[in-house]
């Protein structure tokens, strides 16, 4: 595989990321109750981008669909528990 074949996978992912972390920056204009910081931003987008190219590169890898939705599955679960774990120390 190119280079070239990555570029559309990459700025989907960035687009969507871009998109999801809207809501928070959004949010935080409305209530006090959502406060991220500068580095809140960077770590969400450092996860999210993360599993956004996992999820390209193992769909990309895997010719089933059976074994596509496993590797989706598999790598939303690790998001959602490193995302827990930062967020309320679920496993301190």
């Amino acid at each position: 595989m190119n280079a070239r074949s990555w570029i559309r996978p990459l700025s989907v992912v960035a687009i969507v990321t871009a998109l999801l972390l809207c809501i928070p920056l959004v949010a935080m204009h409305f209530t006090r109750e959502v406060n991220w910081s500068a580095g809140d931003f960077a770590v969400a987008a450092l996860l999210l981008l993360s599993a956004g190219m996992a999820i390209a590169v193992g769909v990309r890898r895997t010719k089933s669909p059976r074994g596509r939705s496993l590797v989706v599955a598999a790598v939303l679960l690790l998001l959602l528990l490193v995302w827990a774990h930062l967020a309320v120390g679920l496993f301190s």
